[in-house]
């Protein structure tokens, strides 16, 4: 499968209708974004939704890439990952997330970090192979 990556640039519904049905395989705790937040991630300046589209030019995949300045550097994320369960095993992850590293790079980050829990063997293979390495820390969270 051919699969090509590009930033949303707008929304529309295939965007809306695309995250409605990609959102349940990456969170069961999370609802889908509705129309207007998709356009607040889309409109943001810091945050870079990428879309990976199949030969068909179906939405099979997305992930959010946000840049940020702080007193040290320009630092970037990599945050929900998701590829269609339909879809996997056929580089759409891989090239999500080399698009996001080229384009991190382009906008001047140092360094790009990402989290992924242990029980996604898959995409922790992933990581490693495209040449992620894994740190020593603690992952804090504090919920409002």
């Amino acid at each position: 499968m051919a699969v090509s990556v590009s930033e949303a640039q707008s929304v529309d519904d295939e965007l809306v209708d695309a995250f409605t049905r990609l959102i349940p395989q990456l969170s069961k705790s999370n609802p889908p974004p509705t129309r207007d937040e998709l356009e607040e991630l889309v409109r943001s300046e810091a945050s870079h939704l990428l879309v990976a589209r199949d030969d068909s030019g179906n939405i099979v995949g997305s992930l959010t890439l946000v840049v940020f300045r702080i007193p040290t550097a320009v630092r970037a994320w990599i945050e929900d990952v998701v590829v269609d369960e339909s879809a996997r095993g056929q580089g759409i992850g891989e090239a999500l997330n080399r698009e996001a590293l080229r384009l991190a790079g382009e906008l001047g980050a140092r360094t790009v970090d990402l989290t992924s829990r242990p029980s996604r063997e898959a995409a922790n293979r992933l990581y490693q192979r495209i040449g992620f390495k894994p740190r020593e820390t603690n992952v804090y969270r504090y919920e409002l």
